[in-house]
């Protein structure tokens, strides 16, 4: 393969599959930003996301014929670093209050610093099914089809958990702030 750049994930796979040493470090480059999104927002803890990161892509290089082709590669990249900050999560039992950063998109001209941390307090009370359900629909921008197969659950069960997530956290926040918070009723 002489242009790696130009190659689509699933041709690049194929050529780490067939032995090209560098087709594996292009997925990388071209994921990593977004996987790390993913884990950071799934762990809420950046050490723990910088190890879940590692952890799924070097588990991603050495399964890479495991790849069925019955998803797109992002959605299979998606559901191995999920995985690996499941088992990260499972394995710590927490011992203090977790670290405060901003989980908020730091192009939101209307996000304010009070906002942003009242929404990641609220994420952190809900159930994890509910917080992963939103984290990859609303806030990686995944179609419900896909952040059903990266969770390995039915489409159906990601709706539930978003709506009952989204409306969890409307609660929460609205407990907090009154019917004048944004996006109060």
């Amino acid at each position: 393969m002489t242009d790696l750049a130009e190659s689509t994930d699933r041709e690049l796979l194929a050529a780490h599959c067939s032995g090209d040493p560098d087709a594996f470090g292009e997925l990388f480059r071209r994921h990593k930003d977004r996987m790390w999104a993913v884990a950071l927002r799934t762990t809420r803890d950046p050490e723990i996301a910088a190890d879940a990161v590692q952890d799924g892509f070097i588990s991603a290089f050495r399964r890479a014929d495991s790849f069925r082709g019955d998803a797109q590669v992002t959605t299979w990249l998606h559901r191995i670093i999920v995985n690996a900050c499941l088992d990260r999560l499972r394995r710590i039992k927490p011992t203090s209050e977790l670290p405060e950063y901003d989980l908020a998109d730091r192009h939101d001209v209307h996000g304010s610093t009070v906002i942003r941390l009242d929404v990641q307090e609220a994420l952190g009370r809900i159930p994890e099914g509910q917080r992963l359900a939103l984290t990859l629909v609303d806030m990686q921008g995944l179609p419900v089809a896909e952040a059903a197969e990266v969770l390995g659950v039915a489409e159906g069960t990601i709706k539930s958990r978003c709506a009952r997530g989204r409306s969890a956290l409307a609660e929460l926040l609205r407990d907090r702030h009154g019917d004048g918070y944004p996006g109060g009723s």
